[in-house]
């Protein structure tokens, strides 16, 4: 295995996710993952749990152009338009907690725009692979 998750014994335990992750070998960036189809159509229009399902699909794809698995994750961020209001956050995490890329460190963040228009969530991933 190329990506170990270690906790931090002083610190609160995270729910979920590691606090670190060390690895070994060559690190794969991906772009933000979005919530668009094949053919550049929106998936699940004001839909959090929907984008989120397809965004996590399509940045699983892309990794696996990378040579790496949702195992080599080693950090995640997840961008989550929330106008202020912290209640689809919860949301988009239930998502994430319940795809491949569980247990990777991650960031969760809300922001105000994304760049398609009615997109909802953005992933990006780092991954280490041998």
């Amino acid at each position: 295995m190329t990506v170990e998750r270690r906790d931090v014994p002083s610190l609160l335990p995270p729910p979920d996710y590691a606090h670190v992750a060390v690895g070994t070998g060559r690190i794969v960036f991906t772009a933000g993952g979005v919530p668009i189809d094949p053919d550049g159509v929106l998936v699940g229009p004001g839909d959090y749990a929907e984008q989120t399902r397809r965004v996590i699909a399509n940045l699983i794809e892309a990794l696996d152009v990378g040579g790496a698995s949702p195992q080599d994750v080693a950090k995640t961020t997840v961008y989550v338009v929330t106008a202020g209001d912290r209640a689809p956050l919860p949301a988009v995490w239930e998502v994430v907690r319940a795809s491949p890329l569980a247990g990777a460190p991650s960031t969760l963040l809300g922001v105000s725009a994304l760049g398609y228009e009615g997109q909802l969530v953005e992933i990006e991933a780092v991954a280490v692979i041998d």
